[in-house]
């Protein structure tokens, strides 16, 4: 009898915890932070921010440090389950030393918003920013001008600390070949880089988490037993070790740290600690809105397939008058997107070439190289390699996706180098890709192979390549916080 009220009196207790829980996460996206208020800039001063434009109007948002600070000692009375990941001692030995750092990397985040303000209210700027390697021009961009004046900025100013915890296969470390490649070469890019990581990490802007979903799903995973927990006991056993040891966390709840992931279950890594989910910056290749993709803190970058892990010989193509195929697509059929792709076009047309499977004497790469546009339909998540796939072999992509939101389109202009279709206008594909003039396609084509040293991967990475363009992603993203 006794055993049976004690199990009555902590289901009430942990029903209690649970409902304290929810109350916080609701009033944390409803109300904002604890002491914060919206920073707000107009979609008029940032229209070269592209999705961008919702993306900034009303995002960047203050945290309140000494109101954080009130309100976590505060919590200190609280249980564990109740009040997250909140160092004790962290917080008293080490927050008015991180007050001084904190207001000198605040300031200067000020001046940089401010200059690049000013670049936006002057896009049309006559003499360009001087640069040896590279000087964004032409509609590829939102807004060039003011991309390269963040760009510079971002190069002189940013400072990324690499949590140091966690022990390999798991963490500092991710596959470099395969459709997962991307996650994997910027987790050994960042452990190597030495512009923009610091070893201090009071002078850091932001903290980079390095756990890799594709590493926790590959060796903790059980392909039978298929225990999703695996991830939630990885992700929050590591924000519970770095909140303890260092203050960061815990003064702004994971407003300027970062984790990045191009796995499928990237986003549910997320979910297991709500200032994660909700608040931290997610840096995702599967970036769908309709689960919760945020763009106004979160940031879209490509997969990239790299079937070999070899990354020189990938760009090139036909000229465009040796291009003889109207459009082209091979894939599988999965998702909600493909199966009407399939239904009107696979084996139907002879300029518009859609196979599940591609006959063995062609090529795929070939093919795509042949084709004036590359058809780029999303499958079981709305990311595809295929765009990046299209972009090296200088064919004009077509998007044909819902809720995605496109890497880096903070800065690029999807709609000059690529075709955007509706799933409602998959029937009328081929009548829509006619009628695209040849004068408009050879610009979109010339703006394909333009944008092409946004998404190529170096090794060590060049200045405006994709290693660099996903940190100024991340970049953005810390402007939008004023801690």
């Amino acid at each position: 009898m006794k055993q049976g009220y004690r199990r009555y009196q902590n289901a009430i207790v942990f029903a209690m915890a649970s409902v304290a829980i929810v109350y916080m996460v609701v009033s944390l996206v409803t109300n904002g932070l604890k002491g914060t208020s919206w920073f707000n800039f107009s979609p008029s001063q940032f229209p070269w921010l592209g999705t961008g434009v919702d993306m900034i109007s009303g995002s960047t948002f203050r945290i309140n440090y000494s109101a954080s600070y009130k309100d976590a000692t505060r919590m200190k009375a609280l249980p564990d389950l109740e009040r997250g990941y909140i160092g004790d001692s962290v917080l008293q030995r080490d927050w008015q030393k991180g007050d001084e750092n904190l207001k000198k990397l605040e300031a200067g985040l000020a001046a940089a918003r401010a200059l690049i303000g000013e670049a936006i209210k002057n896009p049309n700027h006559t003499t360009p920013l001087k640069d040896a390697d590279y000087i964004p021009k032409g509609d590829i961009y939102r807004n060039a001008y003011a991309f390269h004046r963040s760009y510079l900025l971002m190069e002189k100013m940013f400072k990324i600390y690499v949590y140091e915890e966690g022990e390999l296969p798991i963490f500092h470390n991710g596959p470099c070949k395969n459709i997962y490649s991307t996650e994997g070469l910027f987790l050994s890019f960042i452990e190597t880089d030495t512009k923009f990581r610091t070893r201090e990490p009071e002078n850091a802007h932001v903290y980079f988490l390095p756990f890799s979903v594709v590493m926790i799903v590959e060796y903790l995973f059980h392909p039978i037993i298929r225990d999703k927990a695996v991830l939630e006991r990885t992700v929050v056993d590591y924000v519970r070790i770095i909140s303890n040891r260092y203050p960061y966390w815990n003064r702004s709840l994971g407003a300027d740290h970062v984790m990045l992931s191009c796995h499928d279950w990237g986003p549910r890594a997320t979910w297991y600690v709500k200032q994660l989910y909700f608040v931290a910056i997610r840096v995702l290749c599967n970036a769908n809105t309709s689960e919760h993709f945020n763009p106004k803190k979160d940031a879209s970058f490509p997969e990239i397939n790299l079937e070999t892990g070899e990354i020189t010989g990938l760009i090139g193509g036909l000229h465009p008058s040796k291009r003889t195929i109207l459009a082209f697509f091979a894939g599988r059929m999965h998702g909600r997107i493909r199966p009407f792709l399939f239904e009107h076009w696979k084996g139907k047309d002879r300029d518009l070439l859609v196979y599940e499977k591609l006959p063995e004497e062609l090529s795929y790469h070939d093919m795509l190289k042949k084709s004036k546009y590359c058809i780029c339909p999303s499958g079981h998540e709305v990311a595809s390699p295929r765009i990046v796939e299209a972009i090296y072999a200088e064919c004009v992509p077509v998007l044909i996706s819902q809720h995605y939101v496109l890497p880096f389109s903070d800065v690029l202009n999807w709609d000059s180098f690529s075709v955007q279709v509706s799933v409602s206008e998959i029937p009328k594909l081929k009548e829509i890709l006619i009628e695209i003039p040849e004068e408009q396609y050879r610009r979109m084509q010339e703006r394909v192979k333009q944008v092409q040293r946004h998404f190529v991967v170096n090794n060590p990475p060049k200045r405006f390549d994709v290693f660099h363009m996903i940190i100024h992603s991340i970049w953005l993203r810390r402007l939008n916080v004023q801690i």
